[in-house]
């Protein structure tokens, strides 16, 4: 199993290791000659180079790993260049979940997904479209029958996975075997509340808090890399700073999230959660890298721009990475004013992509809600 991965990513090759948020920026002549070395040992299985000096001095002085005197295609994983040059991608596993939040964007969470023989040929479509980062999230991702199977794979393809986990079975004894062999980028756990009556309020599912904590306990016992999202709505909007100390009494960094989303059904029935005074202000929406070097896929295979933007979805399991060519159109396309942003002269200062705009006006949000220009452009 691989400590290292060289990788071409965008403009550049790195060097990066699974579990690390390090990596190292690798000259050209250095990732051609780890391919050159990569493939002589495969036309002559008695080659075994080792792995060089630079590469074992770079790996101790980064990652205090030692790798002098090892075969450099057991230490090493070579990823060749793609012509697709993505370089993020996220997967929903499924849209089931074992809580029932009142916010959740996905609305109905139905367990449908792929059965392995596909799975294995779509894992192997995101390796080959040039991801180095997968997102693996759902519904909850971890209480997929296939999550163990996925994980491995992707991980042994040499992409540096993040999961994203409400981690009421992060605590799953193979899972945590897995994981500690196998070790992710980064496991993002979410926080529902700072107290039992307020994170198993949000949920809907009773003991969730306990099983929240008991997840987080085993994987900081097992030394995996842990971040929180903290998810604030109108439930536990009180608790908010004490969420905040939750995150400081474990030393672990977090993000917020406030803004509520209608579902991806276009419902409006998630909005009801959100708690106005909470509210973050964003900044202006200069553009982003959705369908040009990100892309998400849904539970049957098909890819969208992101997880807002779903129409116009590439079907990966009939196209193959090939499909990918039309994403970047797709997202210049989805990214144009239309609706009820169209002729907007204040468009220049918006917060909000077009997608996550145009979700809102199918759910006939307030404007306020999404558009700062509220009261200006009323």
């Amino acid at each position: 199993m691989h400590e290292l991965i060289a990788a071409p990513f965008q403009e550049h090759h790195l060097l990066v290791r699974p579990g690390s948020g390090k990596a190292v920026r690798l000259p050209f002549h250095h990732y051609s000659a780890l391919i050159g070395h990569q493939l002589d040992d495969v036309q002559d299985t008695r080659a075994r180079a080792e792995v060089p000096t630079w590469l074992a001095n770079t790996a101790r002085r980064t990652w205090a790993v030692d790798l002098a005197g090892k075969a450099l295609n057991d230490a090493v994983l070579v990823r060749l260049p793609s012509p697709f040059r993505y370089a993020r991608a996220s997967y929903e596993l499924n849209l089931g979940c074992n809580y029932d939040c009142e916010h959740c964007y996905l609305g109905l969470k139905q367990f449908a997904g792929l059965e392995w023989p596909d799975r294995e040929r779509l894992l192997q479509t995101i390796q080959a479209s040039g991801v180095l980062w997968l997102q693996l999230t759902g519904g909850e991702p971890m209480i997929d029958k296939l999550f163990p199977e996925t994980y491995r794979m992707a991980h042994d393809l040499g992409m540096l996975v993040e999961i994203l986990t409400n981690g009421s079975r992060l605590a799953t004894p193979k899972h945590l075997a897995l994981l500690t062999r196998r070790r992710p980028h980064r496991i993002t756990l979410s926080l529902y509340g700072a107290t039992a009556e307020s994170y198993d309020a949000l949920t809907r599912r009773k003991g969730a808090y306990r099983m929240f904590l008991t997840g987080l306990t085993a994987a900081r016992e097992a030394g995996l890399p842990l971040d929180l999202a903290l998810i604030i709505t109108r439930h536990n909007a009180h608790e908010a700073d004490q969420m905040r100390a939750f995150a400081g009494h474990y030393g672990l960094p977090y993000r917020e999230y406030t803004h509520m989303s209608p579902t991806i059904y276009g419902g409006a029935e998630t909005l009801a959660s959100q708690a106005p005074d909470h509210l973050a202000d964003r900044e202006p929406f200069q553009g982003c890298n959705a369908g040009h070097t990100f892309f998400h896929v849904n539970p049957h295979g098909m890819a969208s721009i992101c997880k807002v933007g779903r129409d116009n979805a590439i079907p990966l399991l009939t196209e193959g990475v090939e499909g990918l060519a039309r994403l970047g159109g797709v997202a210049d396309s989805l990214m144009l004013r239309t609706g009820g942003c169209s002729g907007c002269l204040l468009s220049g200062t918006c917060r909000v992509c077009r997608p996550l705009a145009k979700v809102y006006q199918e759910a006939k949000a307030p404007l306020n809600r999404y558009c700062q220009h509220a009261t200006t452009r009323s």
